[in-house]
């Protein structure tokens, strides 16, 4: 499944705060857009989505706010019923 994520770094803890769409609004923990900011990114992904941490792919925008995520590890159901989960 493809995601389009916005990253908001710099928050005290993280979480997915909202969907728009296919769009997922995600604050993390880390400081700022970088390297550490994708792995807090991934490793959440991974988490809430009940994957492994290499099944969360950034295909692209690893270097800004907004970010292509290919998610795989369950089937296209499994992955849609989290994100209508998602309010």
């Amino acid at each position: 499944m493809i995601v389009k994520v916005r990253v908001i770094p710099n928050a005290p803890e993280n979480e997915v705060i909202s969907r728009i769409g296919s769009v997922l609004r995600v604050k993390v923990k880390a400081k700022e857009v970088n390297e550490k900011a994708n792995a807090a990114l991934t490793g959440y992904l991974a988490e809430f989505f009940e994957v492994k941490p290499r099944s969360i792919n950034i295909i692209r925008g690893a270097k800004g706010r907004e970010k292509t995520i290919e998610i795989t590890g369950k089937t296209e159901e499994a992955l849609k019923r989290v994100m209508e989960a998602i309010p």
